[in-house]
């Protein structure tokens, strides 16, 4: 056999081969699977989590929600005001229902923390926002901050607010989203609970996303 030949011959196995590693690599190295999120969590879990960057709000004693406070740990976030009429004090008591609910777990609810996040700072101070959580349940946390610290966190949790006209008084109402927002141990953002809120609805959904996501 002629060098020609033979050359042209080891090209041929080479190519050969190179083109059984592509084969294999394509079933040796499949890209992992697409989890198909179970049909009563598609509405609750965005496609992805969120990761949070920082923000600050204050609270009471010194007290501050930030990425810190977010670590290591399931939240509940709500936004709201305490001169709420109705949606405020009716998610609240829904939160307390789920957050009780918890004690059949108790790790769990160890790790679990409920947080509102008051949208209405000039009426709001930490002090009163503290009261009026605590009547729920004393381990509730309240927070609030200046405009631009509340939007640094609701800008990124796609949630919104709207301050109304006040009337002869000087009152107003604040439109607000009602969704609760559930923030993962590694400060990131899994999805949100729409409104209607039902308890049990929500505590089922809860313990399954921390069996799929935990």
């Amino acid at each position: 056999m002629s060098s020609e030949s033979k050359s042209s011959l080891m090209k041929a196995l080479v190519g050969i081969g190179i083109i059984v590693l592509l084969f294999a690599s394509v079933f040796l190295f499949k890209a992992p699977a697409k989890i198909i999120l179970p049909a009563e969590l598609q509405a609750v879990l965005w496609p992805e989590p969120r990761q949070l960057t920082a923000f600050e709000l204050s609270g009471v004693d010194g007290d501050a929600l930030d990425l810190a406070r977010l670590e290591n740990r399931w939240t509940l976030l709500f936004f709201g005001y305490t001169s709420c009429p109705d949606v405020c004090p009716m998610t609240l008591s829904v939160m307390k229902a789920v957050y009780d609910s918890l004690a059949e777990n108790p790790e769990i609810q160890a790790k679990t923390q409920i947080v509102f996040v008051s949208v209405d700072p000039d009426r709001d101070m930490p002090e009163h926002i503290a009261e009026y959580v605590e009547y729920f349940d004393k381990n509730f946390a309240g927070f609030t901050g200046s405009i631009e610290a509340i939007d640094a966190l609701t800008l990124q949790l796609s949630a919104g607010y709207i301050k109304g006209e006040p009337d002869e008084h000087g009152a107003y109402q604040v439109n607000h989203t009602g969704s609760i927002y559930l923030i993962g141990p590694k400060q990131q953002v899994h999805g949100a609970f729409s409104p209607p809120h039902k308890p049990k609805v929500i505590t089922e959904q809860y313990l399954d996303i921390l069996k799929l996501r935990n």
